[in-house]
């Protein structure tokens, strides 16, 4: 979001203190933030500061090193691990290798989407008795139900057996929290979602308000929760009115930008490809003293997937300068074959193998290297923060949860790969980098997001919604098992909560 937390009172934030977790270390700190449930949100001042609160947690997307995208890169078939050596991140690596357990999986998968729900469960709770306008009252009432339901949305695709939190949580009954069906808590996004989408806006047009939800990213949210359940007619119902006429106008003025190189421009934020976007900046000024926590706010992807020690030979060879990184999602040798002769190679892939070769640059391979990185999120040295903090923690490019490309080629999914819709959906996307038709089939739209979407943390999950998890099979994947996560182990201790089978 363009407004930042940071410009705000501490108060918006102290809800912390009231988190839903269900680890014993964490209940036995003292819940500061209980005084809000009497003291706060009473008005449109204390309101906004709380909505603010409730989207940060979207920054789980790209924040911090336990971040979404490159986690489910580093599982799937396009991306190993990688980072500086093989206890480089203990949970991203067991991921990449199929050893995945209660113990090494980062727990913050669980928690960071958990404080998501229960800073928009309080203002549900509290938003009925804030003085304040009706318009904007049921607007963020809107914004807290569609932001609940993506919060939940991420923890039922991720671990499967949930708790479904739909009021705020006190220390006392957190040991008493149970899960639910799947097929309940799907139930509960959906309805909070179709709840919130009449009364988000159409479009954003005020530069302060720029990154809130709109009616089309709440309908291209609901797309995917569909897709997700197999409810392909309703996914496809909701995906095109999202999309509109393939290639042409939607309702929420959304486009696909002419140039797909111009996706990646650090400055290209909120372009008219955005549904939902994270925003990330240099303007908190992390230092290592508080790396990763409430105040950072750079994107961390772009520093995971950056190439080690990158060194420029030849100063008039026009290629970038690119900042130092830690080498995590290496490509596979597979996606780059797929890749080099496509439009999008170059935007997707950095060639630092060639490039090395031809005696032009050079680096530090790290682990699992294959000299192939992701130059969607690679930095460059010019584009490093000129403001105190520490340059590895303070990236300021925002990234994309889902974009209109995506939505196209989920659409053409959703309607089985089959038809002239679908065949317009595909083409679209195709035509955008210069690409001839193929004939639209349920396999050229897979392919197709494979190869638009690469790196951008789809793939693992596009795998398993059409049972394909066991081309991952050489890396370690037991099927049966490995679909989900593990509950972190601390999350089950003194608790009624079960963990999942096999683990």
């Amino acid at each position: 979001m363009k407004f930042k937390k940071y410009k705000f009172p501490l108060i918006a934030i102290v809800i912390l203190g009231t988190i839903f977790s269900c680890s014993k270390e964490y209940l036995e700190v003292q819940p500061e933030g209980v005084f809000l449930s009497d003291s706060y949100y009473i008005n449109e001042d204390q309101a906004y500061t709380g909505i603010v609160a409730a989207y940060d947690l979207l920054r789980k997307n790209s924040g911090g090193f336990e971040n979404m995208v490159t986690m489910m890169n580093a599982g799937s078939d396009d991306h190993y691990a990688g980072g500086g050596s093989p206890t480089d991140g203990a949970g991203i690596q067991s991921f990449s290798n199929y050893t995945l357990n209660a113990f090494e999986l980062p727990k913050s998968f669980w928690d960071d989407f958990y404080r998501g729900i229960f800073r928009s469960n309080m203002l549900i709770l509290k938003l009925p008795d804030a003085t304040m306008d009706e318009n904007l009252r049921a607007r963020f009432m809107a914004e807290s139900k569609a932001l609940r339901g993506y919060y939940h949305f991420n923890l039922v695709r991720l671990f499967k057996n949930i708790p479904l939190v739909l009021e705020p949580i006190s220390p006392a009954d957190m040991y008493n929290v149970v899960q639910v069906a799947p097929e309940e808590v799907y139930a509960q996004i959906e309805q909070d979602l179709l709840d919130a989408i009449p009364d988000l806006p159409m479009t954003i047009t005020n530069d302060n308000e720029i990154g809130r939800l709109t009616q089309g990213a709440a309908r291209a949210i609901l797309g995917k929760v569909y897709l997700e359940q197999g409810k392909k007619t309703l996914a496809a119902e909701q995906l095109a009115i999202v999309n509109g006429t393939p290639g042409g106008a939607n309702p929420f003025g959304y486009k696909l930008l002419s140039n797909f190189n111009d996706l990646w421009q650090i400055d290209n934020k909120y372009n008219s490809e955005s549904i939902l976007e994270v925003a990330h900046s240099k303007l908190a000024q992390t230092g290592w003293d508080n790396s990763y926590g409430d105040t950072d706010e750079g994107n961390l992807v772009a520093t995971m997937v950056g190439p080690r020690g990158f060194v420029d030979l030849d100063l008039n060879d026009n290629i970038p300068s690119y900042s130092s990184g830690w080498s995590f999602n290496p490509v596979i040798p597979e996606l780059y074959d797929l890749l080099k002769d496509d439009p999008r190679f170059e935007a997707t892939i950095l060639d630092l193998k060639t490039l090395s070769e031809q005696g032009k640059v050079k680096y530090s391979p790290g682990y699992q290297d294959t000299g192939y990185f992701l130059n969607k999120f690679a930095p460059t040295s010019d584009e490093e923060s000129d403001l105190l903090g520490d340059m590895w923690l303070n990236h300021r490019q925002n990234m994309y949860v889902i974009r209109l490309a995506d939505t196209y080629l989920l659409e053409a999914e959703a309607l089985n790969g089959t038809g002239a819709r679908a065949q317009a959906l595909l083409d679209a996307v195709r035509a955008r980098v210069g690409l001839s038709p193929v004939p639209v089939s349920m396999d050229a739209v897979l392919l197709e997001r494979r190869l638009e979407l690469a790196g951008e943390g789809h793939r693992w999950f596009d795998l398993r919604r059409n049972g394909q998890l066991s081309k991952l099979s050489d890396r370690g994947f037991i099927a049966g098992t490995h679909e989900i996560f593990p509950i972190p182990y601390k999350e089950l201790e003194n608790t009624k909560l079960v963990q999942n089978p096999n683990y």
